[in-house]
């Protein structure tokens, strides 16, 4: 029987850069860095020949289908949802039976344009300001007076790649009391939000932008800021002061939503957000004559779905941005979920909340999970039979941009 390869969305971002990758190297090659470049020659050749396969046969009706390797790299759109099913898998184990919300820390545009040359350093203080500002404001006991616990995530995107570098936070409504500096009370009661509401969106965002420009300060003077560009006129002490200051006149965007109704809900939210890449497959809807068109939503015209039409060039330009520098954590846990002590305090939230083993409940009821289940136990697209690995296909040399597709996965 003939081997059949599977079938795949219409198009691709690995389309365009198949297409138009190697004009956009010629041409920007020198502006990138190695990841970045990386990144475009993982996305190329995922799912293809290039990076070798297997053949799967049912063993009950024969049925013989190609897969080829995925790429495994984290800005590919296709390489998401397994990932994203096992991690959700282990999140779910740390979920409270508690009302959460969802707060947003998106850096000004004049410090974006900033954080393109220093991805690194200005990402870090993101989260390192965003995860101090919620621990002080909640720990105040005017306001909360106990530690909470957040999943934070890194996005660098808008609906339209731009760059706008912005973290969501998934928190706790309430938390274990502590003292004012957020240390937990030797003997902790558990402290609950005001029903809908979190904590106050004007405090939290003037001390966030006080956080983060006084960070942002310590590094210029500590001489660690790459500046290119218009930016070069900042290494002047008395430019720098002048550009810090219209910074702190303006108020810098934090809110908050509508709260989540429980675990369940904060699953589904984490499934769609957390492994998110810059833009989806499912978004493109052509990319032909050296041009790219991709849905979007038009959120200064009330989400509005709209087409956007760009040159090859820009598109690729608007996603490489994105790549994330190499090893740089985008999600992490602070206070009640930080890694440190996680277990041992959320056994105390869950023996005050009187929930124990909540959290299990809800993790049974992920569908992401069946994802992983299909993925350990394949099924026959054909009868639903067993698939096992007939044969493998061996990798041809990798690395060349511009592999020929065969389509698979």
């Amino acid at each position: 029987m003939i081997a059949i390869p599977l079938a795949r969305p219409l198009w691709e971002v690995a389309d365009v850069i198949r297409q138009y990758g190697e004009t956009f190297l010629n041409k920007h090659g020198g502006h990138l860095t190695a990841v970045q470049k990386q990144a475009l020659r993982d996305l190329e050749c995922c799912r293809t020949a290039a990076l070798g396969g297997h053949v799967e046969e049912c063993l009950d009706c024969g049925h013989q289908r190609i897969a080829y390797n995925s790429c495994r790299n984290r800005h590919c759109p296709k390489c998401q949802a397994l990932t994203r099913a096992r991690w959700l898998d282990q999140q779910a184990q740390h979920l409270l039976a508690v009302e959460y919300f969802h707060v947003v820390f998106t850096l000004p545009r004049e410090v974006a344009g900033l954080a393109l040359g220093n991805p690194q350093l200005l990402y870090d203080l993101l989260f390192q300001t965003a995860s101090a500002t919620l621990r002080e404001v909640a720990a105040n006991p005017r306001r909360l007076g106990a530690q909470v616990g957040a999943l934070m995530v890194l996005h660098t995107w808008g609906q339209n790649l731009h760059h706008h570098p912005h973290v969501h936070a998934v928190v706790t409504g309430g938390g274990l009391s502590c003292n004012a500096q957020g240390i937990v009370d030797e003997s902790p009661r558990w402290v609950a939000c005001r029903k809908g509401f979190f904590l106050p969106v004007k405090v939290l965002s003037r001390l966030f932008r006080g956080k983060y420009l006084d960070g942002l300060r310590k590094l210029f003077d500590a001489k660690k800021l790459i500046l290119t560009g218009k930016l070069k006129a900042l290494a002047h002490p008395k430019a720098l002061a002048r550009w810090l200051n219209r910074l702190y006149r303006k108020e810098w965007v934090v809110y908050a939503k509508r709260p989540f109704g429980g675990p369940k809900q904060v699953l589904k939210y984490l499934a769609r957000y957390t492994h998110r890449v810059a833009i989806s497959n499912a978004r493109l809807t052509d990319v032909s004559d050296g041009q790219v068109t991709f849905r979007y939503k038009d959120y200064a015209d009330g989400n509005a779905p709209k087409l956007m039409t760009l040159s090859a060039d820009e598109f690729l330009r608007r996603f490489t941005q994105h790549v994330l520098p190499k090893g740089f954590v985008k999600v992490r846990h602070y206070g009640l979920l930080a890694n440190k002590q996680r277990e041992v305090k959320l056994t105390l939230c869950r023996f005050q909340l009187h929930a124990d083993g909540v959290a299990g409940v809800f993790a049974s009821s992920v569908p992401e999970q069946t994802i992983v289940a299909e993925a350990q136990s394949p099924r026959c697209p054909n009868c639903g039979g067993t698939r096992i690995v007939m044969r493998e296909l061996p990798s041809p040399n990798y690395g060349v941009m511009l592999v020929h597709r065969v389509d698979s996965g």
